[in-house]
């Protein structure tokens, strides 16, 4: 199936957004000789002034920018880079000036380079990029750009939120006249259509904006902006996708007025374009026969349904097929589930929708999900573009439990969603058409990495020995699918690399060989062989890691004392380790780590054992979490539990040796 792009996603590519002023400022004695902000202490860089204008009467922008550099770091904003789309946009009248801390002038004297990113069709995306002269600490930068666009009104996305401090900024926007108050009747030549047809009569806007700030709607139907003192962009451990939640003011024409008109009407079409997509028809119908037996349960129906789909050639996984190879093939983008089938290959979407329409035909009670990628987004529901979804789930329901699976991604084993799908916002098929809705979470045991081995130490220190890392869940299917995509070398560097990290001090770690890695249904094992010196040896002890694989690790949150934004650690796993230490000939072990239970209740529970015998130690640690997200407010508990385990993970092995002196 093929949505339409709407005009709103279109402009998703430009960032861009203008104002006219003709003139630089002149700096203030206290803003030269700056070395530090006291509103953004330690910052590495601060913008003064920021000033956006879009006139869609004309069809131009205009940007503004001054910028302090404090910190050798802050250097990079000297390099500005303009997106532009050939034939759509043209970008002119670029200036620009670098003023040393002395007052020295310095101006851009070079035309802007020009970039092409890619080329489809008679499209042309591109850069514009300059980089301001003679940068140094203490700098002040400041330049102005203009964009135009002939017969084109694209009302502008103000990201208001960036990666450093802002003083000031003034937004402007001067839409269509039609537009001026946001419900004027507009006629079908002056009009647009959004993503699903419709026209695009009414001018509307999504806030998210610092407390206290308003936006101006004057009259005159100039809409005014103006804002200070905005934090810089947050920069955590395990936040959720940020871009989701700065401070941002988008503006864009719909034929909706509120979001629940929007969602309505949008999840209608939707639905119907799914179920056009998806029909069981004849051919379905005929390749679902050869696949079950009229004996077969409704579960293992769906599960040789999935097996089938999810063999024929994912080309979001392997490549894009060009138009003219698929010309060469005589194959065409699919308009019906029966052609995806017919060429045994098909976009991830193309796929999912394949196998509803073969659920379907298999007289199993199934519909379409379509949510947001949670490794870069958050559902808005308040925002009225329908393509911030991007993934397609199918749902499952025998009897009353909704089953969600993922056949369009490649190597996701039956009953799993890859976790960027899961706990993730979007719409769902109804009886109603479509609706709202929010993708299950996986429970921490579907995600497991087992991690079983021995070690044979000798009487300097020197350990050997193998280890085999049992996977299911996330990591087995990251693995698996890099496997797709990547030669057998570069998946082997990174599994090495990987281990390095989590390797102990002096030992050495590299992969030997997969068990399962072609196989979703099977657990994934990776064997590791280990060598290297691991202990410490003194006149009467040797000391060594006790919890071998997180003896260096660096744990999560325990250096953040405070927190602004929630956690998001993706997906909720247990992660447990087993090692059998074998003691070198006349040591016996004198102290080893403690046997632990640190609970947070309801959400997580780190445990530890040691079991010593003759001649050996076993050292069990295993963390449980239950949780994939929590609040700020739940942020300190968090915290507690992970120092908690930071500590418990840095006990060490003690051997005495017999008879030391």
């Amino acid at each position: 199936m093929r949505v339409r792009l709407s005009l709103a996603f279109f402009l998703g590519a430009f960032v861009v957004s203008i104002p006219a002023l003709g003139q630089f400022q002149q700096p203030t004695a206290e803003e030269l000789k700056m070395t530090d902000d006291p509103k953004a202490p330690g910052a590495d860089a601060v913008y003064l002034n920021i000033t956006e204008t879009t006139d869609d009467k004309l069809g131009d922008r205009s940007f503004y920018v001054r910028a302090k550099v404090l910190k050798e770091k802050g250097k990079e904003l000297a390099t500005v880079e303009i997106p532009y789309i050939g034939r759509v946009f043209t970008v002119r009248d670029v200036k620009g000036r670098t003023i040393h801390s002395d007052g020295t002038i310095v101006p851009l004297a070079v035309k802007p380079a020009d970039l092409t990113e890619s080329k489809i069709g008679d499209v042309e995306r591109g850069l514009k990029v300059f980089t301001l002269p003679s940068v140094e600490v203490g700098s002040i930068l400041e330049y102005y750009y203009q964009t135009h666009s002939d017969g084109f009104g694209f009302p502008p996305r103000w990201e208001i939120q960036r990666r450093y401090f802002v003083h000031k900024a003034h937004y402007v926007y001067t839409p269509l006249k039609q537009y001026t108050d946001g419900t004027a009747n507009v006629t079908y030549g002056a009009a647009m259509s959004d993503g699903h047809g419709h026209l695009a009569n009414n001018l509307v806007w999504f806030p998210q904006l610092p407390p206290g700030t308003k936006l101006q709607t004057p009259p005159t139907g100039t809409f005014i902006l103006d804002v200070s003192d905005v934090p810089a962009r947050p920069n955590e451990e395990w936040m959720p996708p940020i871009d989701s939640t700065l401070y941002k003011l988008f503006f864009y024409y719909s034929s909706s007025y509120t979001a629940q008109e929007y969602w309505n009407s949008s999840s209608k079409d939707w639905s119907k374009e799914v179920d056009r997509f998806a029909e069981p028809s004849g051919a379905i119908r005929q390749a679902v026969s050869g696949i079950v037996a009229p004996g077969d349960s409704d579960l293992d129906k769906a599960k040789k349904l999935y097996k089938a789909v999810q063999e024929l050639e994912n080309t979001d996984f392997t490549r894009k097929k060009g138009q003219a190879e698929m010309k060469r093939l005589g194959l065409r983008a699919a308009k019906r589930a029966e052609e995806t089938w017919a060429q045994k290959s098909g976009s991830s979407e193309d796929i999912s929708l394949l196998y509803l329409a073969m659920l379907r035909a298999a007289g199993l009670n199934a519909y379409a999900m379509k949510v947001v990628d949670r490794s870069h987004g958050i559902f808005a529901e308040n925002l009225m573009e329908f393509n911030q979804l991007d993934d397609d789930l199918v749902i499952l329901k025998i009897g009353d439990k909704p089953m969600p699976l993922d056949p369009g991604e490649k190597m996701c084993p039956f009953g799993m969603v890859i976790w960027k799908d899961t706990g993730a916002g979007g719409v769902l098929q109804s009886p109603s058409g479509g609706a709202p809705g929010t993708s299950p979470l996986l429970p921490y045991t579907a995600n497991t990495l087992l991690r079983v081995g021995d070690l044979t130490l000798d009487e300097r220190g020197n350990a050997a020995g193998a280890f085999k890392f049992a996977m299911t869940g996330q990591q087995a299917l990251m693995w698996r699918q890099m496997a797709i995509r990547e030669d057998e070398d570069e998946v082997r560097k990174s599994f090495d690399e990987w281990l390095h990290s989590i390797e102990p001090v002096g030992l050495e770690m590299h992969l030997d060989r997969f068990s399962g890695l072609d196989n979703p249904d099977a657990n994934l094992v990776a064997v590791v062989k280990a060598q290297g010196p691991l202990g410490q040896v003194t006149a009467k002890r040797m000391l060594l890691p006790g919890l071998l694989f997180e003896s260096h690790a660096e744990h999560p949150f325990v250096d953040e004392p405070k927190r602004l934004e929630p956690v998001d650690m993706h997906y909720a796993e247990q992660v447990t380790d087993q090692v059998v230490f074998h003691l070198p000939q006349g040591f016996t072990v004198e102290g080893g780590p403690q046997d632990t239970k640190v609970p947070w209740p309801e959400h997580a529970v780190f445990l530890i054992k040691s079991k010593p015998e003759q001649g050996q130690i076993t050292i069990t640690r295993s963390l449980a979490r239950a949780f994939t997200f929590a609040s700020a407010d739940e942020y300190q508990p968090l915290r507690e539990f992970y120092q908690k385990v930071a500590s418990a993970d840095q006990q060490q092995l003690v051997l005495a040796k017999a008879g030391g002196q």
